[in-house]
């Protein structure tokens, strides 16, 4: 049995939140197929933030910062083997004396 992930708007999780109050919990939870644990928190955050609240919270990364973090780790990898060539070479010189 495969979990179907939906996406609510804005929109939807306010008309969820106002037909609980007027036609009940279980019956418009049940009528969304829609978990007690999930209304709770969107409630719980128009609450607090009104509208806001109700927007999705993605990690959105700037495609100019990604870039600069794989620049970032492809010099780190190449000071690394910089490192262990100098460390080879001072261990090669070391047994010659």
């Amino acid at each position: 049995m495969s979990i179907i992930k939906r996406k609510w708007s804005e929109a939807q999780k306010l008309q969820i939140i106002q037909e609980v109050e007027s036609n009940g919990l279980h019956e418009t939870l049940r009528k969304y197929n829609l978990s007690q644990s999930l209304f709770h928190k969107w409630r719980r955050a128009y609450n607090g933030e009104g509208m806001q609240g109700l927007k999705p919270r993605y990690k959105t990364v700037d495609p100019g910062v990604r870039l600069l973090e794989q620049e970032n780790e492809r010099l780190k990898r190449i000071i690394a083997k910089q490192a262990l060539e100098i460390e080879f070479k001072d261990e090669l010189l070391k047994k010659s004396h």
